[in-house]
């Protein structure tokens, strides 16, 4: 399966995340700011907002003195081994919860997997449900927002290839069925900027998705909610897209 070549800024703030906590974790006894900029040489616009998120997440901790950085408990868990998985899933869960109640919408993690879109979890609540799946989203890619979102990733033909083994279908009057048209949608759409399904997978719902790009992994991050919120989803998409590099950084590491 090949990947299209742009890194998202997702990726981007990755990359510094590990290379900020490769930095941290060459000294035991702490390091200050000033050290970690020199030996990663981020920029200070990047770097204390790096630092802060960090901290938020509980992969850094600040020594009572001096003010230097440490290795947090949330990497010392992670280690390797049988427990990584667990850990990344309750921590990425953990997450997904906070995110929901920050968007005020259901969230998803959803990854392109052996070929096929796959959620693999979610966090939703009794005023904030979860899209009902009324058709398998591994036949939806064409139509939801994670489905394109997981697309705009692959190269065209690994598109092709995929649309081969799940035709596209007329879902509702405003679902994509020209392989061309969205192709073209998928190409001019900026990695930045969130996808947005406006009831194109199912009438009364619209949904949003950002990418997690880590790699070879294929992935993104969803939300969605009933169409009487729709006037939210760009300030909840947004929110989403500002919230991605943490979760990243948990499916990275």
């Amino acid at each position: 399966m090949a990947l299209r070549p742009e890194p998202t800024v997702s990726f981007q703030s990755v990359q510094y995340a590990l290379r900020v906590l490769e930095a941290v974790s060459r000294h035991s006894g702490g390091v200050t700011d000033d050290q970690i900029a020199r030996e990663t040489g981020l920029p200070t616009v990047h770097l204390g907002p790096m630092l802060d998120m960090l901290r938020r997440e509980g992969y850094l901790e600040r020594l009572a003195e001096g003010g230097a950085y440490a290795i947090g408990d949330s990497l010392v868990l992670l280690g390797s081994g049988p427990a990584q998985e667990r850990a990344v899933e309750e921590k990425v869960q953990h997450s997904l919860a906070e995110l929901r109640d920050t968007v005020g919408a259901a969230v998803y993690v959803s990854r392109y997997i052996d070929g096929e879109v796959r959620v693999t979890q979610y966090a939703d609540g009794p005023l904030t449900p979860k899209v009902n799946e009324y058709i398998d989203f591994r036949f939806a890619a064409h139509a939801s927002a994670i489905g394109k979102c997981l697309l705009t990733q692959l190269d065209p033909n690994g598109r092709r290839e995929h649309l081969s083994r799940h035709k596209i279908t007329r879902f509702t009057s405003r679902t994509i069925t020209s392989e061309q048209l969205l192709f073209s949608k998928l190409d001019s759409q900026p990695p930045t900027v969130p996808m947005l399904d406006l009831q194109e997978y199912a009438v009364g719902t619209v949904c949003a998705a950002v990418p997690l790009t880590a790699g070879s992994t294929v992935g993104c991050l969803g939300l969605s909610m009933p169409v009487e919120h729709a006037h939210r989803l760009r300030a909840a998409a947004d929110a989403l897209n500002r919230n991605a590099a943490p979760m990243v950084l948990s499916l990275a590491l």
